[in-house]
């Protein structure tokens, strides 16, 4: 019966600090917006009086999807609060002002002006097929490592941006019946 010693666990990405310290901050951000989800889910309408069976009622799967996210923020929590964080707040700092950073709030930005600004105010295929259209172009020039062609870059946003706004318009609305703002 032989005994091996079990193999270290390298150091990775995974034990620095700023890394640590950011997974300790997304672990809140997780966990309030689970329980937010959990909660708008929970008090929505029930509709007992058209005699919905229970596990069909509007807000289920929200309500499981907002429990999840609450689990696994909390997860993310305890492991981040296990492992020693000091010296970790100038490492976060320069996590925060990096270019991945500024790519992460670009697509903050393009999603809160999809949904608080296009969505609703045009049809919803032109809203979905101009939100592609910027995410791909920005993303594959202004924002990319090695930036290609912009005519070539316009030319395939244009295309897949129609395609997936058309697309998403027929496969919601015509095959799932489902009415799209």
């Amino acid at each position: 019966m032989t005994t091996e010693a079990p193999t270290p666990i390298p150091a990775d990405e995974a034990s620095d600090p700023a890394r640590i310290r950011a997974d300790l901050i997304t672990a809140i951000v997780f966990i309030a917006l689970g329980v937010a989800v959990a909660y708008f889910s929970w008090t929505m309408d029930r509709l007992e009086v058209r005699r919905i069976h229970p596990s069909t009622i509007p807000g289920l799967v929200p309500f499981i999807l907002g429990l999840a996210l609450t689990l696994c923020g909390s997860l993310l929590a305890i492991r981040s609060a296990r492992l020693d964080t000091r010296g970790a707040g100038a490492a976060l700092v320069r996590v925060l002002v990096s270019w991945q950073a500024v790519r992460v709030l670009v697509v903050l930005g393009l999603a809160l002006v999809y949904t608080l600004g296009l969505v609703g105010r045009m049809p919803f295929w032109l809203a979905s097929a101009l939100f592609v259209f910027s995410f791909i172009t920005l993303f594959e020039t202004v924002l990319a490592d090695h930036p290609g062609s912009l005519v070539r870059t316009l030319i395939w946003a244009t295309v897949i941006a129609l395609g997936a706004g058309l697309g998403i318009q027929y496969v919601f609305g015509e095959i799932f019946l489902v009415r799209l703002p």
